[in-house]
């Protein structure tokens, strides 16, 4: 069987005060994670505060946008196209709840390495997704 990915609707985030750099990285190709400088910690989804120690002293590190799927669900019915979510950790930072996109939804395996592709929302934002590497597809 052969789940082709389909380009699908993507809504806008919600915005909260101080993500603009978040979404202006992906617009230019690139994934960014906040960095903890008090814990040393990297976190995902980007926060005022780290969720690890509390602290304020938080700043943007910009990632390599690979990584490996950790797990994932390919939702078939009830939508108007098939899509899969899946919990990539990154190599150079934390796991993140994301899309695989632009492949066969029926060959996506736990462990697969993947990297970032930006996909566009209904209002222009780009927003981080992953599809396999090239050089290993399960």
């Amino acid at each position: 069987m052969t789940t082709d990915y389909i380009d699908r609707k993507i809504n806008d985030p919600a915005l909260n005060p101080g993500d603009e750099p978040y979404f202006d990285a992906a617009s230019e190709g690139r994934l960014v994670v906040k960095h903890c400088n008090a814990c040393k910690q990297s976190h995902h989804y980007p926060r005022a505060l780290c969720p690890f120690c509390w602290s304020s002293d938080v700043e943007w590190t910009t990632t390599n946008g690979t990584g490996t799927i950790y797990t994932f669900s390919v939702t078939r019915r009830g939508t108007p196209a098939p899509y899969c979510i899946a919990y990539v950790t990154l190599d150079d930072g934390p796991t993140m709840l994301t899309n695989i996109v632009d492949t066969d939804l029926d060959r996506v395996r736990i462990g697969q390495r993947v990297k970032v592709v930006c996909k566009k929302s209904e209002g222009g934002f780009s927003i981080p997704m992953f599809t396999p590497s090239h050089d290993q597809q399960a």
